[in-house]
């Protein structure tokens, strides 16, 4: 593990403006912390990431092209030195749950990121977890329900293109729009859909959509 750098360089990725200033101005007050890029959506977020000198990655769950639970996911796999937490505007523990198996060190909401980003992001870099207080309550019932039952929570049977495809479906994009975006054939999306379909026994675009807004791929 490298040593902590005295000030991190931090990539800041949201879709609104003003929430990426906002928060630009909470980090960049500190002496330790310093924004050095930012994105307005998950495929930008991972391309800035791995082309600059970036410590740590804040991601919003919920932006378009790849949401920022699959930009943690991408990152994590490419950038394993990397350190990524997630904000989001939802105390939603799926979200979490998802965002920790992604690899973020933590999850902050953002109506106490004024109070809580500063923390967690100082928290990653000494290699620990930052989470709000619900979501400890959440992690450990979650934790007595599994064991109670002696299962685990079911993995989610997707590929991570299947997901990127499940995520533009949701967003009612068009086969063709969905090709055109992830610069694949028509008929490789079809097939894709067909996939989706069989391995989530569903049968439309409805039922989709809702399985997406519960893994945490769109906003409800």
């Amino acid at each position: 593990m490298s040593p902590t750098p005295l000030v991190t360089r931090v990539l800041l990725a949201d879709d609104h403006t003003v929430v990426r200033n906002g928060l630009r101005l909470v980090l960049d007050g500190e002496p330790d912390l310093r924004v050095v890029a930012e994105a307005s959506d998950g495929a930008e977020a991972v391309e800035r990431a791995l082309a600059g000198d970036v410590d740590l990655a804040i991601l919003d769950v919920a932006m378009p092209r790849l949401t920022g639970l699959q930009a943690a996911a991408e990152l994590s796999r490419r950038a394993p030195d990397l350190r990524i937490l997630m904000l989001s505007m939802h105390d939603n523990e799926q979200y979490l749950f998802e965002a920790l198996k992604a690899g973020a060190s933590g999850y902050v909401l953002k109506t106490a990121a004024d109070r809580d980003l500063v923390e967690a992001a100082r928290a990653a870099m000494r290699g620990e977890s930052f989470l709000y207080p619900a979501a400890i309550t959440a992690l450990v019932r979650d934790y007595l329900e599994r064991a109670s039952a002696g299962e685990d929570v079911p993995e989610d049977p997707l590929t991570p293109r299947e997901r990127e495809v499940l995520k533009l479906i949701a967003e009612a994009h068009t086969n063709d729009q969905i090709a055109l975006e992830l610069q694949i054939a028509r008929r490789t999306v079809e097939r894709h859909r067909a996939n989706i379909l069989a391995k989530l026994h569903m049968r439309d675009r409805v039922e989709l959509t809702r399985y997406a807004i519960r893994r945490g791929l769109v906003q409800p």
